[in-house]
C-alpha cells in the first residue's frame, strides 16, 4: 500500500477567494442595480459610472467567484478521483497568485477605463495574455496529474474537466487576437460583422465551457457525494458529454438575430440551440434522479436543497435559452432586460447555488467537524431563493413590457410611444425590485461567510490522504468501446478539440474567405482621427452597455431609427459596437439629428434634454484633456488592418485631428458655450455625430 497525501492547502486558498470575489462581485452588481433605479447612484464620480463598473461586475462574478470556485472544485475532486496528488504544489501557488493578480489588475484597469468593449473578454492585450499563461499553468498541472494517476479508468466529472480546459484554451486565442498600439490599448484584427461573429462565438460559448461544462463536473462528482449515491446512469452521462460539447460551440449566432450578420448564420445558430436542449435536459434528469434516493434528507440537509434548487435552475435556464433563440422569440426578448434575466437564472441559481452548496459540504470535512448552524444555512437557502425569484421575475416583466411597447403602434399606424424614454420611465419599479433580489442575494451570501467562519474556527484543517493499492500486472479489458476513452483522457482531449473545431470552423470560414459574403458600401469611409478618439473614448466609457448600434429590419426601428444597418457599415469598426442591451436608444443613425450644443448638454446632464433619463451625467469629459499622444500609431495600426488611409492622412492624423474640433468648438462657441478644443467630450461629439451619416438616415428617435 502506498500512501497518497492531498495538497489540500491550494483548495482551501482557491476555497477563500471563491467566497472573498463573491461578495465584491455582488456588492458591485447591486450598486449597478441601484444605478439603474436612479441615476445620482453613480455619484458623478468617473470610474464608479456604470458603464466603467459593469465590466467589473461581470468579471469577478464569472472569472472571480466562479472562476476560483472551479479551480476549487477541480482540484479537490480531481486528485480523490485520480488517487494523485497535484504535479506541482509550485505550478499551483503560481495558478493561484497569478489568477487573483489578474482579477485585481483587471478591475483596476476596468475602472480606469482601460478596456476593448468585448462581452466577457474586456481585458486589454497585456492582461489577455497574463491569462493565457495562467491558463495554461492550470492546464499543465492538471493534464500532468492526469498522465501520474493511480487510478486507470477516468470518472465522468474528469471529461467535463478535460472539455472545459480545451475548449476556454481555444476560445480566449482566437477571440482576443489584436494589434497593440499601447500598452493599454489595442484594436482586434477582426472588423464588423467578422467581429461580432467570432466575440459571440467566443461569448456565448465562455458561458458555455466556463459557466457550464465545469460545473456539471463538479456536479457529477459532489451531487453524489451528497447523496451518498452513484450517479443515475452513465449512459446519460456519455450521451450529456459528447452532445453538449459538440452542440453548444454552434449557438452563438442566436445573439445575433436580424442583425448585419447574413441570415443563413443566424439560422444555423437558431437550429443548434434548439437541439441544445436534448443534453442539456439529459444532464439535469442525470442529476436529480442521482437525488432520487435522498429525497427524505431534503427537508432537513441544506447540501441538498442546495444541489437540487442549482440542477433544477440548470434546467430552467437551459430551456429558457433555446427558447430565446428561436427567432421569432428574439425579436421580443433582443435588447431587453429579458436576457439580462434569463442570464441571471443561470449566474445565480445554477451557478451560485451549486458553489454554496459544494462548499457547505468542503468545509466540514476538510476541518474536520461540523457545520457551525444547520438552521443558518436553511435560511441561507430560503433567502437565495426569494432573492432570485425577485431578480427574474422583475427582468421578466420588465423586458416583456419593454419589447412590447417599442413594438407597439396606434390605429393610425404611428408608434404608441415615439420617444424611448417612455419606456426608459416604465422601468423604474422593476429596477428597483431587481436591486431588492439583489440585496436579499447578497445577505444569504454573508450569512454563508459567517457560518463558515464559525465552522473553520471550531476545526482544525487537516489534508486529505489515502492508501492506494499496488498496482497490479494484470488489466481488464474495457467493456464497450467509450471505456476505452475513460482509459485514455489524452485521446479524449484530443476528440474533444477535434469535435469543438468543427462548429466554428463551418460558421466562420465562410464569413471570412467567401469574397463579397460581407459586401462593401462605396460611400462608407473610415473614422477620421478625431473620430477614431471620440470612439475609443465611447468604448472606455462603456457606452455600449447601453446602447446599442444595430437597427434592426422591424417596422418599429424603421420608424423609430431610420434605415435599418447593413453589413457593409461596420467594415472599420473594431471592435464591433451593435451591443446586447438597451436601456438607451439605438445610436447607429444618431448622427447630424441634433445639434452640437444637444449633444453637450446631454452628456454634461442627460435630464435637460432627456427627462426620466437614468444616464448617468458625463460632465467630466468637459474638463478632461484630450491624448493625442498614440493617434498617429491608431491610423496606422488601422492602416495596416486595411482602412484605406494614405500616407500622408497618417503622417498628419494629429493635425486633421486639432482641425475638426476646432471646427466644432467654434460651433458651440456661435451657440455661446465655451469649450476648448482640445477637450475628450469634443472627440466624443465628432464621433456621435459621424454615426450613421455614410448613408441615407431615417426618421426621428
Amino acid at each position: 500500500m502506498t500512501t497518497v497525501r492531498f495538497d489540500d492547502k491550494i483548495v482551501r486558498m482557491f476555497l477563500f477567494a471563491t467566497l472573498f470575489w463573491g461578495l465584491v462581485g455582488m456588492s458591485v452588481g447591486v450598486l449597478l442595480a441601484l444605478q439603474l433605479a436612479d441615476w445620482r447612484f453613480n455619484f458623478e464620480i468617473p470610474w464608479l459610472t456604470f458603464g466603467r463598473l459593469r465590466p467589473v461586475h461581470t468579471n469577478a462574478v464569472i472569472f472571480a467567484f466562479a472562476g476560483n470556485a472551479i479551480f476549487c472544485g477541480v482540484y479537490y475532486s480531481s486528485q480523490r478521483l485520480l488517487k494523485a496528488r497535484l504535479f506541482s504544489d509550485l505550478v499551483s501557488r503560481i495558478h493561484f497568485w497569478g489568477w487573483q493578480l489578474i482579477i485585481v489588475l483587471a478591475a483596476c484597469s476596468f475602472v480606469m477605463g482601460i478596456t476593448t468593449g468585448k462581452e466577457y473578454a474586456e481585458l486589454e492585450w497585456p492582461l489577455d495574455l497574463m491569462v493565457a499563461v495562467i491558463w495554461l499553468l492550470f492546464a499543465f498541472n492538471f493534464f500532468a496529474t492526469l498522465a501520474r494517476r493511480r487510478e486507470k479508468h477516468i470518472y465522468v466529472a474528469l471529461w467535463f474537466y478535460i472539455g472545459t480546459i480545451i475548449t476556454i484554451t481555444v476560445l480566449h486565442v482566437v477571440n482576443s487576437l489584436a494589434i497593440p498600439v499601447s500598452l493599454t490599448k489595442s484594436y482586434p484584427i477582426y472588423a464588423g460583422v467578422q467581429d461580432a461573429l467570432v466575440q459571440w462565438w467566443y461569448g456565448h460559448n465562455a458561458v458555455g465551457f466556463f459557466l457550464t461544462t465545469p460545473f456539471l463536473g463538479l456536479m457529477y462528482y459532489f451531487v453524489p457525494k451528497a447523496a451518498e449515491r452513484p450517479i443515475y446512469s452513465y449512459r446519460l452521462s456519455i450521451m450529456h458529454f459528447w452532445a453538449l460539447v459538440f452542440l453548444y460551440i454552434w449557438a452563438g449566432p442566436h445573439h445575433l438575430h436580424y442583425t448585419a450578420l447574413p441570415d443563413w448564420a443566424q439560422s444555423l445558430g437558431m437550429v443548434f440551440s434548439v437541439m441544445l436542449l436534448a443534453p442539456s435536459w439529459g444532464g439535469m434528469i442525470n442529476g436529480l434522479l442521482t437525488l432520487r434516493g435522498a429525497w427524505d434528507r431534503l427537508r432537513v440537509d441544506p447540501v441538498l436543497k442546495f444541489f437540487a434548487a442549482a440542477i433544477t435552475f440548470y434546467g430552467m435556464s437551459t430551456f429558457e435559452g433555446p427558447l430565446m433563440a428561436i427567432k421569432s422569440v428574439n425579436a421580443l426578448s433582443h435588447y431587453t432586460d429579458w436576457t439580462v434575466g434569463h442570464v441571471h437564472n443561470g449566474a445565480l441559481g445554477w451557478v451560485a447555488l451549486l458553489i454554496f452548496g459544494m462548499v457547505y459540504w468542503l468545509v466540514p470535512r476538510m476541518w474536520n467537524t461540523k457545520l457551525h448552524s444547520i438552521a443558518l444555512a436553511n435560511a441561507h437557502f430560503w433567502l437565495a431563493m426569494v432573492g432570485i425569484l425577485f431578480y427574474i421575475v422583475s427582468m421578466w416583466a420588465a423586458g416583456i413590457t419593454q419589447g412590447l411597447m417599442w413594438k407597439e403602434f396606434t390605429a393610425d399606424g404611428l408608434l404608441a410611444y415615439p420617444s424611448f424614454l417612455e419606456t426608459v420611465t416604465k422601468m423604474h419599479p422593476y429596477y428597483l425590485g431587481r436591486a431588492l433580489g439583489g440585496v436579499i442575494f447578497l445577505a444569504g451570501l454573508i450569512m454563508l461567510i459567517i457560518n463558515l467562519a464559525l465552522t473553520i474556527r471550531a476545526g482544525r484543517f487537516s489534508e486529505g490522504e489515502i492508501q492506494v493499492p499496488e498496482p497490479k500486472p494484470i488489466e481488464h479489458k474495457p467493456s464497450h468501446w467509450h471505456a476505452v476513452l475513460e482509459r485514455k483522457p489524452f485521446l479524449m482531449a484530443i476528440l474533444a478539440l477535434v469535435v469543438i473545431t468543427i462548429g466554428g470552423i463551418v460558421e466562420m470560414m465562410p464569413t471570412f474567405l467567401i469574397k463579397g459574403n460581407i459586401p462593401t458600401i462605396a460611400s462608407v469611409k473610415p473614422w477620421s482621427p478625431l473620430e477614431l478618439e471620440g470612439r475609443d473614448i465611447y468604448v472606455r466609457e462603456g457606452c455600449y452597455a447601453c446602447h446599442s448600434q444595430m437597427v434592426r429590419p422591424f417596422r418599429d426601428e424603421l420608424a423609430r431609427y431610420g434605415e435599418y444597418s447593413r453589413p457593409g457599415e461596420f467594415i472599420y469598426d473594431r471592435p464591433f459596437q451593435w451591443g446586447s442591451k438597451r436601456t438607451g436608444p439605438d445610436l447607429h443613425r444618431v448622427g447630424g439629428r441634433y445639434s452640437n450644443l444637444w449633444h453637450l448638454r446631454h452628456l454634461e446632464d442627460p435630464r435637460l434634454t432627456s427627462p426620466g433619463s437614468v444616464m448617468p451625467s458625463y460632465a467630466f469629459l468637459t474638463s478632461g484633456v484630450l491624448d493625442l499622444g498614440h493617434i498617429t500609431r491608431k491610423i496606422q495600426v488601422m492602416k495596416d488592418l486595411g482602412a484605406p488611409y494614405s500616407e500622408e492622412q497618417v503622417r498628419h492624423a494629429g493635425r486633421d485631428a486639432k482641425w475638426q474640433a476646432r471646427g466644432i468648438a467654434d460651433d458651440l462657441r456661435r451657440n455661446g458655450v465655451d469649450v476648448a478644443p482640445d477637450r475628450e467630450i469634443i472627440a466624443l461629439i465628432a464621433y456621435l455625430q459621424r454615426l450613421g451619416t455614410d448613408i441615407k438616415k431615417g426618421g426621428p428617435l
